[in-house]
């Protein structure tokens, strides 16, 4: 990053207040009434009325609309483990990002003292945390906790907690991703059960990647995923539960990332940039699709994957077209969970935000919506990025991150998902309508 890079970022973060987000206070306590009303004595009536019914709580505090950032700051973008302090800014920027985009109210909590000597999380002791702050919060969301230990942390909180919580950085790739290949599939005719996958990273996000795309119907046995030593394999010794249920499958014949290529159809990387090449792309089987998801450069990048053969390629990164953005998906979702006090997000509801994402890209874009994508994104609209009464191609896969739409059609699948699958506590009977409402809520429309 250059110098003026830099001092644009820091005089961003330093402008008005220090950092990203503030309190706002929504209820007037400028009058006398309205001081009393807030505060003593007639405050003790709201809490008496949660003290005789614990669900009054979402009636009269703002748990229902409000969300826990949480991270030990383990395993920071592309940054590491760089400790709680350090990853307080980026858990800000995931807490204006949530009210930004979905109208919801997050706070970020960056916690110390929940590691174990050699500096990596202690599970227990984050979990015993994180259990304490329950009644103040309507959803967890867990950020930037290092793998191994995330995957038990978030399962063992979903177990004990009677709200949502939701590891972003397991499931919002996945979601996304799943998303972008459900519409890559349809325009290479190709079925996810027959397709051969290889992943390039066994962290939070590539092993959740993988079982979620098993859920969704591709086959265990048509894995390959790398790590940093090399193919995950019935030899290797000392590995995580997650990587084994891989290792298990795999024989040793193949040892390389570069042999893995071989007639694959579908390469998920999420790992480090430029550690694929041509060669290996020309390996693959026909049309294959590349998604290059590392940041900021990613493990090869589009032209030259197109130059290989690729027939699809996706990045995560804006200036390219298909972005895997997760922003695309833990707005709507939380705001969809929230709405219906869902006690989890299981992956019916997942699931429900990556069919909500196939399918905007495949719906005309209207007018008014039209208009706005086209001032922001000038250059996608001049070569015809959103038009025809089916926008989709091999160069919108996806809907963009600024496209209104996405966050309430997500909440609406989220919703609907909920319901039906039995975790939630409050029904939306008009799912049209409710669509409508979270559309006008986060635009701030009338």
């Amino acid at each position: 990053m250059n110098n003026s890079a830099k001092e644009k970022v820091l005089n961003y973060h330093t402008s008005q207040n220090p950092g990203k987000i503030s309190i706002q206070v929504d209820k007037s306590s400028t009058k006398q009434e309205a001081l009393s009303l807030a505060q003593t004595p007639d405050i003790a009536i709201s809490c008496k009325e949660i003290k005789k019914k614990q669900s009054n709580i979402y009636k009269y505090a703002s748990k229902g609309n409000l969300v826990a950032v949480i991270s030990d700051g383990t395993e920071v973008l592309d940054l590491g483990n760089i400790g709680p302090l350090a990853s307080i800014p980026v858990m800000e920027s995931k807490s204006a990002l949530f009210k930004y985009f979905a109208d919801i109210d997050a706070f970020p909590i960056c916690l110390k003292d929940v590691f174990d000597k050699d500096g990596k999380t202690d599970s227990e002791k984050l979990i015993e945390t994180v259990k304490r702050l329950e009644p103040t919060f309507g959803a967890i969301n867990l950020e930037n906790i290092a793998a191994p230990a995330c995957f038990e942390i978030e399962q063992r909180l979903k177990d004990e907690l009677p709200i949502p919580v939701f590891h972003d950085d397991q499931h919002g790739t996945a979601i996304i991703s799943l998303a972008g290949l459900l519409n890559a599939l349809k325009l290479t005719d190709k079925k996810i059960e027959n397709c051969k996958f290889v992943i390039n990273g066994a962290g939070a996000a590539g092993i959740a990647c993988a079982e979620y795309y098993i859920r969704a119907g591709a086959k265990r046995r048509n894995f390959m995923i790398c790590d940093s030593e090399g193919i995950i394999n019935s030899v290797r010794k000392n590995l995580s539960p997650e990587k084994n249920k891989f290792a298990e499958i795999i024989s040793n014949k193949v040892k390389t990332l570069d042999e893995a290529f071989e007639g694959a159809d579908i390469f998920i990387g999420i790992s480090e940039g430029k550690c694929i090449t041509n060669n290996m792309i020309k390996k693959m089987a026909k049309n294959p699709i590349a998604f290059a998801l590392a940041n900021p450069r990613p493990e090869i990048y589009p032209d030259d994957a197109i130059s290989a053969g690729a027939k699809i390629v996706a990045t995560g990164i804006s200036e390219y077209p298909n972005q895997i953005n997760n922003i695309l998906g833990f707005p709507g979702i939380f705001r969809g969970a929230l709405d219906t006090m869902s006690t989890n997000i299981n992956f019916e509801m997942r699931l429900g935000a990556s069919k909500a994402l196939a399918e905007l890209a495949n719906e005309k874009v209207p007018k008014n919506i039209y208009t706005v994508l086209a001032n922001t994104y000038p250059k996608d609209a001049k070569n015809g990025l959103f038009d025809g009464e089916t926008p989709l191609k091999e160069s919108y896969i996806l809907p963009k991150p600024l496209d209104s739409r996405v966050a309430p059609r997500v909440a609406r699948y989220v919703a609907e998902a909920a319901m039906k699958s039995g975790v939630a506590q409050r029904q939306i009977n008009d799912l049209d309508e409710y669509e409508k409402i979270v559309f006008h809520r986060i635009n701030k429309l009338p």
